[in-house]
């Protein structure tokens, strides 16, 4: 039986506002964090999410996918993965007046392909008991003989901490970066492993005093019963470089190059940059929102304020490269 023109046309028209009605996500961030703003988005608006989420393998996905990709949005946390979305032509620039309004300059990329939602510190873990107050004060300071046998970190390939290296070049060019990895490999209590998570532990079971962290891992741990031990036994210190602030990573969505859906993709990106979203965002990642008019959630708060780097991620991102040829350089796992 065939359908007549009439109906045919109105299934067309019927499968056309459904698919208006949709925004489709690629997500490396985990359903838990993501579940609280799509739930808020389609309560707002009506506009459905479909979200998977992606462990790895983002970008070989949407290059596989190309024009056929369902993609409308990409949200993703580190510069490293930002900027690789942006570099293989998988984003489209996006000029939104709502968006330069919510997200200050430098938690953007300068030609409009990611935005900024929340951030992290890189920051220091201190044993309550055997650092004493204004003991660490700057990144630097970490390469100093003093801290010999006394810190913890995790690999330095990993991409935290290529980011913070990256950093260290920016401020200090390539060689002062060698010699600062270098003299924190130097003063390691133990071989760089596990997570930032693992540092903490080992500061509570006496095997280092200092460790090199993000700070919402803070927050996963007060979160945790049997890991709430291990955060009552540190405080979080904010280094900062001697010519800059605390260093910071981001978590950031981008449109899609080939997206299906772009006004839709554009109204969830605006939609994430308010100020009502960033404080759902934060209060489930205690993570840091980056609208001028939104706060950390109380908790967050409690760990003090600090000044972030005033340098463009982007700018870090370049750096990515010769930070990891340095890492490898001095041998920092070995």
């Amino acid at each position: 039986m065939k359908l007549s023109s009439t109906v045919a046309a109105f299934v067309m028209c019927a499968a056309s506002v459904a698919q208006a009605a949709d925004v489709n996500v690629y997500s490396y961030r985990q359903p838990e964090l993501i579940k609280p703003l799509t739930d808020a988005f389609t309560a707002q608006t009506g506009i459905n999410v479909n979200v998977a989420y992606l462990q790895k393998g983002m970008v070989e996905r949407m290059k596989a996918e190309g024009r056929r990709s369902p993609a409308d949005v990409v949200l993703t946390v580190d510069i490293s993965r930002l900027s690789a979305v942006v570099n293989e032509g998988l984003t489209q620039p996006v000029d939104s007046a709502t968006l330069s309004q919510n997200v200050p300059e430098l938690y953007r990329d300068p030609n409009g392909h990611w935005y900024g939602l929340t951030t992290r510190a890189r920051i220091v873990y201190a044993s309550k008991d055997r650092v004493a107050d204004g003991e660490v004060t700057t990144y630097e300071d970490l390469a100093d003989p003093k801290w010999q046998g006394r810190i913890c970190t995790r690999s330095g390939t990993n991409a935290y901490n290529v980011a913070l290296t990256s950093a260290v070049i920016h401020h200090h060019g390539e060689e002062g970066a060698k010699a600062w990895l270098q003299g924190v490999k130097d003063n390691l209590a133990r071989k760089p492993q596990g997570n930032d998570r693992a540092q903490v532990k080992a500061i509570w079971a006496g095997e280092c005093d200092i460790s090199i962290g993000n700070t919402y891992y803070m927050g996963a741990m007060l979160s945790d019963a049997e890991q709430k031990e291990w955060a009552d036994s540190v405080q979080i210190l904010f280094p900062t470089f001697e010519n800059g602030g605390t260093h910071i990573n981001i978590s950031g969505v981008a449109m899609a190059k080939h997206a299906p859906n772009p006004e839709n993709a554009l109204a969830f990106m605006e939609f994430l940059t308010s100020a009502k979203a960033q404080e759902i965002y934060a209060e489930a990642n205690h993570e840091y929102p980056v609208a001028p008019s939104s706060q950390a959630s109380a908790l967050v708060q409690t760990w003090g304020d600090f000044d972030p780097d005033q340098v463009n991620l982007m700018e870090l991102a370049k750096l990515r490269g010769l930070a990891l040829r340095l890492t490898e350089t001095v041998d920092f796992d070995g």
